[in-house]
């Protein structure tokens, strides 16, 4: 066995215990943390041997890039060079807060922080407990999801538990994420910049910013976009398409798995719930309300493994838009079968 595989105490810490986690950074150990968008798991960013220790306990590839999180400025300087002038207005816009910027990085980044690459992604944590963690380490913090690679992202400290106990250091417990989904990731290496991920800032927000803006999703540049991400153990099918043709067409697959003998879980909208009978049931909001979809979208897609069901039908008629195209990305890249009804 090798160190990374040698079961380890996981200190589960309160958030008046910033010091004793900062510690752990600084000392070259890793730490889950709170942020608004999701739990991240942290190491010191500058550190090659620390940032290796990410991609072993969440089992990660290591072309994947990381995200750097830092708390000023001063920090940016550190890691970043060349930056434009619009990362000025979109960092005076949107930081702190759930906005990943990509700059050109500097050469004191570790290959490992950036997945060989001589980009960086930068963004600024809009929590209390994620900017005073970074502040007492007194270093830029490397930190992807705090999750197994490809399972759901963690909103919870719950999640973090289940999926990372004994193989990090600490977690910090902040209850549940604000945002509960991840980053918006801008490239800002080129003109015009592009969107490589929907996140918790909308792409509406950051054109009425900075104006044109093309989409790329899915770049090897952006973090958590180049390999299956967020999906659960237990089969998952999602149905896209208008609300009433979905809605029948969900029933239908469930009667027919049912039929089988197969227990059905079924994440849902609010309006279309009543009508969707099954085993086991996920209702992650209203087609009206797409924050409250976004917050407990994680969660939702955690349930159908813990549900014990045999299959899962996820529910794909959420306008893309604002906060429903990071809903429907994720979903799609939850799914391991898709059907667009219609075809």
């Amino acid at each position: 066995m090798t160190k990374f595989e040698l079961k380890k105490i996981t200190l589960i810490l309160s958030p008046g215990e910033i010091k004793k986690a900062a510690e752990i950074i600084r000392s070259g150990g890793t730490v889950a943390f709170p942020t608004e968008t999701v739990y991240g798991l942290g190491a010191n960013a500058l550190d090659e041997d620390a940032v290796a220790k990410i991609f072993h306990a969440k089992r990660r590839p290591a072309d994947n890039p990381l995200i750097v999180h830092i708390s000023s400025r001063e920090m940016l300087n550190m890691v970043a060079m060349d930056i434009p002038a619009l990362a000025f207005k979109l960092m005076d816009a949107f930081w702190p807060g759930a906005l990943t910027i990509i700059l050109k990085s500097k050469d004191i980044v570790p290959d490992i922080t950036t997945g060989g690459l001589d980009t960086v992604a930068v963004r600024m944590p809009d929590n209390e407990i994620a900017i005073s963690l970074i502040n007492e380490s007194g270093v830029p913090i490397a930190a992807p999801s705090a999750n197994i690679s490809g399972r759901p992202s963690p909103t919870k400290a719950e999640h973090v538990i289940k999926d990372l106990t004994g193989r990090i250091d600490a977690i910090i417990t902040g209850g549940d994420c604000r945002l509960g989904v991840e980053s918006t990731v801008i490239d800002l290496t080129h003109s015009p910049p592009s969107l490589l991920r929907p996140g918790g800032l909308s792409l509406e927000e950051i054109i009425s910013c900075i104006g044109e803006i093309n989409v790329v999703e899915d770049s090897v540049k952006s973090p958590g976009m180049r390999y299956t991400h967020y999906s659960p153990k237990t089969r998952l099918i999602l149905v896209e398409g208008e609300q009433k043709p979905a809605l029948s067409r969900m029933s239908r697959l469930i009667n027919e798995f049912r039929e089988q003998g197969l227990r059905v879980g079924a994440i849902v909208s609010r309006e279309s719930s009543p009508s969707i009978e099954c085993d086991a049931k996920y209702v992650l909001g209203s087609v009206d309300d797409l924050k409250e979809v976004a917050g407990r979208l994680f969660s939702g897609l955690r349930f159908i493994d813990e549900a014990g069901v045999d299959v899962g039908i996820a529910e794909g008629v959420f306008p893309e838009k604002r906060e429903g195209r990071e809903i429907m990305n994720r979903l799609r890249k939850a799914a391991k079968e898709k059907v667009i009804c219609g075809q």
